[in-house]
This record gives C-alpha cells, sequence and structure tokens, in this order.
C-alpha cells in the first residue's frame, strides 16, 4: 500500500522514468496504479487541459485552487481505495509540485498553500517522493528539442528558477529525495529501483 511519487521540472526525463519503473512492477505481476497530477479520473484530465492551455488567465490563487481541486478528485476517488485495497500508487507529480510551482515560483504563502493541500488530500502523505534535479535551462533545451511550451513552462527560466530552489528547499524541509537527472537514464532507473525496491518487496 505504498504511495510513490515522482517529481521534477518538465525536461528532466521524469516521464521516462516513469515508464521505466511501470515496466519493472508490471514484470513483478505486483498489483500498482499510476496515475498522473493533474488526471487520473475525468475531473482531473479537464482540469488538467484549462490548467495548461497557453490560452488559459488564472491569478495565482485561481491556479493553486485549480490544482487542488484536481488533487482532491484523485485522492478521493482513486487514491485512497487503491492504498486501502493494498495497491501500490505511482503518482507523476503530487503536492510538492504545488508548493514548488505555486508556492515558492508564485510567490503564495507556503503556510496557507500547505494547509489547503492537507484539505484537499485528506491527509495522504506519500512513502517516497523522488526529485529529478536538473538545471531549468538544461530542461529548457531538452523541451524545445522535443515540443512547445504549456502554459506553466511559458513563464520562463527565472519563474523555473525559482521552482527549482523550491524542490532544493523541500529536500530539506520533506524529506524528498534528491536523484542527479543529467545521469544516463539507465543509471537514474537504478538508482530510483533501488529506492523504490523496498516497498515493492
Amino acid at each position: 500500500m505504498p504511495l510513490i511519487v515522482l517529481e521534477g521540472i518538465d525536461g528532466c526525463g521524469k516521464t521516462t522514468q516513469v515508464e521505466r519503473l511501470v515496466a519493472r512492477l508490471q514484470a513483478l505481476g505486483r498489483p500498482f496504479r499510476s496515475l498522473r497530477e493533474p488526471g487520473g479520473t475525468a475531473l482531473g484530465e479537464q482540469l488538467r487541459q484549462v490548467l495548461l492551455d497557453p490560452a488559459t488567465r488564472a491569478a495565482p490563487v485561481a491556479e493553486l485552487f485549480g490544482y487542488l481541486m484536481a488533487r482532491a478528485q484523485l485522492c478521493h476517488e482513486v487514491i485512497a481505495p487503491a492504498l486501502a485495497a493494498g495497491e501500490l500508487v505511482l503518482l507523476d507529480r503530487f503536492y510538492h509540485s504545488t508548493l514548488a510551482y505555486q508556492a515558492y515560483g508564485l510567490g503564495l504563502d507556503v503556510g496557507a498553500v500547505r494547509a489547503a493541500i492537507r484539505l484537499a488530500t485528506g491527509g495522504i502523505v506519500p512513502d517516497l517522493v523522488l526529485w529529478l534535479d536538473l538545471d531549468p535551462a538544461e530542461a529548457g533545451r531538452r523541451r524545445a528539442a522535443a515540443r512547445g511550451l504549456d502554459r506553466i513552462e511559458a513563464r520562463g527560466l527565472e519563474y523555473l528558477r525559482r521552482v527549482h530552489g523550491g524542490y532544493q528547499a523541500l529536500v530539506a524541509s520533506d524529506g524528498i529525495v534528491a536523484i542527479d537527472a543529467t545521469a544516463t537514464p539507465e543509471v537514474i532507473a537504478g538508482r530510483m529501483w533501488e529506492l523504490v525496491a523496498p516497498f515493492v518487496r
């Protein structure tokens, strides 16, 4: 019944590593759910489209509550029942993204954001949070080679540096585990599996 979360700015290789973890879990025959935020429910996927659409205009607090709305539904509808049933849940982003992007990135009060998160999650806390640590400039170069920017990424490098600094602060305050995302995908996958395997066994 562990909840394992992967975090990091877009371009850090998170999607690739989620896919590798999913393949390992499938090979082991371990019951699990692989989910993403925002998303994972009908409501969450609708909100994802709005929140990431470059045409959307949202004040920082409005943006915060959009993500919290999607999260509250996901926790209630999917995560809490899955954990209660003994399934492992693998989650691409969770509330540390909100702290990094909306609190540290947009300057919202960290204490107030944490209180709102607790309400949205119903107190669900991850067993392990892995942060793929990559300089935002390098992440931007990777993204530029792959696709266009969504609404959040389009805020630019200085914003993403604040987000990155937020993740660094969360390593100290919340115990999230930093993994060097400049390594090869194989090295990163090996390090991640060392950390995840005890929860699978």
